[in-house]
């Protein structure tokens, strides 16, 4: 090897070194803790009848909607229109995923289901927007298929360690949806 290919050669090392992702140790420490919790404590219920016949029938309604279609019901929900926040935050769907959050002891900070066009079927709490397909909470459990936990990195929210775990939901072992849940990584045992 002649001193030119080895520089070269040292030159791909170095940028692949200092081009790689950097994750600090803690960053990705709390991804087990979240998904055992979510394994035991959130699967079980995400077969209940009142999750899938909510998704169910969000996939429905919403099957035929072009994207602009549902750029508008995104943007209806930014400007606030109570009655479409109200259609998924006052329906079943929203009171069992309060009586979820409630019975968690502060784990879970928020959830919110998603169908599968990512657009909120039901929540807890507000969201920002309304579709949720363009962002990795959807793309990387329901995207990814059955049986898949996404846990995002932690970020500080009132004081609190948060971290968002998405799970894809799944009848008869075909994906219909998605929820994702705030998850309180502190109260975690």
């Amino acid at each position: 090897m002649n001193v030119h290919m080895k520089l070269a050669a040292l030159a791909v090392a170095a940028c692949t070194l200092f081009a790689a992702p950097v994750v600090a140790q803690d960053d990705s420490a709390h991804v087990a803790g979240v998904t055992a919790y979510v394994k035991s404590k959130v699967v079980p219920w995400l077969s209940d009848p009142v999750v899938v016949q909510a998704v169910l029938a969000s996939n429905k309604a919403h099957a035929k909607l072009m994207q602009s279609d549902i750029d508008q019901l995104d943007n209806d929900w930014k400007a606030k229109d109570q009655k479409l926040r109200d259609s998924t935050m006052k329906n079943p769907l929203a009171e069992f995923l309060v009586k979820k959050k409630e019975a968690s002891g502060g784990v879970i900070t928020e959830a919110f289901v998603m169908d599968d066009r990512g657009l909120n079927v039901g929540q807890t709490d507000g969201t920002s927007d309304m579709w949720q397909a363009d962002e990795a909470k959807w793309q990387k459990s329901y995207g990814v298929g059955p049986d898949t936990i996404f846990v995002d990195k932690v970020e500080e929210e009132d004081g609190k360690k948060i971290a968002q775990a998405s799970v894809t939901i799944s009848d008869k072992g075909k994906a219909i949806g998605a929820i994702t849940l705030g998850v309180d990584v502190g109260k975690l045992k």
